[in-house]
């Protein structure tokens, strides 16, 4: 049983541990966010209205040029958009993580033991924690690329910008955005189905170098599939739903939002954003039809924006499934 002292003495280093992982992560998951979200069409596109025109977006293809694009249009204040929604967040998944954990094998073993839950299990419990997880990111991605100044303490009036009318009334039409739940369920299914069965394959035997290679070499190659589906995720995330009553979520309102809110651009002097983002009067209509529209209108490089950030997850989770089946041995 823990002492008061020890756990004030806890609850600090945990509190310490999150301002520093916020002002460090912020930033740098900011410019993916918006390197992947950035809509730079290759050709002519059709306006709502259907009239030909040359739409280009800001022509940026690297992380770092990113990062200098945010900080000469929005300043510091754009580095750390998305600071709120992301601090909550992991506010609320570090509260569910310990009170999760066994302490009396945390004491002992110096280590949480995970659960086996078996396959349907498994994706039972990833289902859940992305269900769970869904409006939030959603809120997220969307304060980081909106061009709008957001209150830090003003959650209420934020979302106002951040959700429709329509989101606002009904807040379940996040989980009907068109192809965002169909592409999280094909990134949990192929974590769970191929990744895991590899995973069991080569590594919950006898631990060899070979074999932790092969199952290294595999999380590796499958950054194919595995980061246009992020790239994927994060463009449908950002697109707000407009339905009417008597309309389905992929019907667009004929009038936009009145926001009525200061923008970054107006406090530098820029007039520019610092990304272009899609009409949100032609949405992707699902899964399908926003693979072949990014292919078709931006490019298959585009589905791999960031890609090095997915291969070095891949590592990272390849080498702690290795450490935890090596310490369960």
């Amino acid at each position: 049983m823990l002492g008061v002292g020890e756990l004030l003495f806890l609850a600090l280093t945990l509190a310490l541990s999150l301002v520093v992982s916020l002002l460090i992560t912020v930033p740098l998951t900011g410019a993916i966010v918006r390197l992947r979200a950035n809509y730079n069409p290759k050709a002519l596109q059709l306006d709502p209205e259907g009239n030909a025109h040359v739409h280009t977006g800001p022509i940026v293809t690297g992380f770092f040029g990113m990062l200098r694009r945010v900080y000469r249009i929005e300043g510091y204040a754009g580095l750390y958009k998305g600071i709120m929604p992301t601090a909550l967040a992991t506010i609320v998944m570090t509260g569910f993580a310990v009170a999760a954990m066994d302490s009396r094998g945390l004491a002992s073993h110096s280590r949480v033991d995970t659960i086996d839950t078996g396959f349907l299990g498994t994706i039972a419990a990833m289902t859940f924690g992305m269900l769970v997880g869904l409006p939030a990111a959603i809120v997220t991605y969307r304060a980081i690329v909106t061009p709008y100044k957001l209150p830090s303490f003003r959650p209420i009036y934020a979302l106002r910008i951040l959700l429709t009318p329509t989101e606002g009334r009904r807040p379940w039409t996040l989980y009907l955005t068109p192809g965002l739940l169909a592409t999280e369920m094909m990134h949990i299914l192929y974590n769970v189905v191929v990744l895991r069965s590899f995973r069991l394959l080569l590594l919950s035997s006898t631990f060899s170098p070979f074999k932790f290679g092969i199952y290294l070499g595999v999380e590796m190659l499958s950054v194919i599939i595995t980061c246009p589906l992020e790239v994927m995720a994060t463009k449908l995330a950002i697109q707000r739903n407009h339905a009417s009553a008597e309309y389905n979520s992929v019907e667009q309102e004929v009038e936009d939002d009145a926001i009525d809110a200061p923008e970054y651009a107006e406090y530098s002097n820029q007039e520019e954003d610092v990304i272009g983002l899609r009409h949100e009067k032609d949405p992707y209509l699902g899964f399908v039809d926003c693979f072949k529209r990014i292919v078709d209108e931006e490019g298959w490089q585009t589905l791999y924006r960031a890609w090095w950030v997915t291969m070095l997850a891949a590592i990272a989770s390849a080498s702690a499934a290795a450490a935890q089946y090596q310490a369960n041995a």
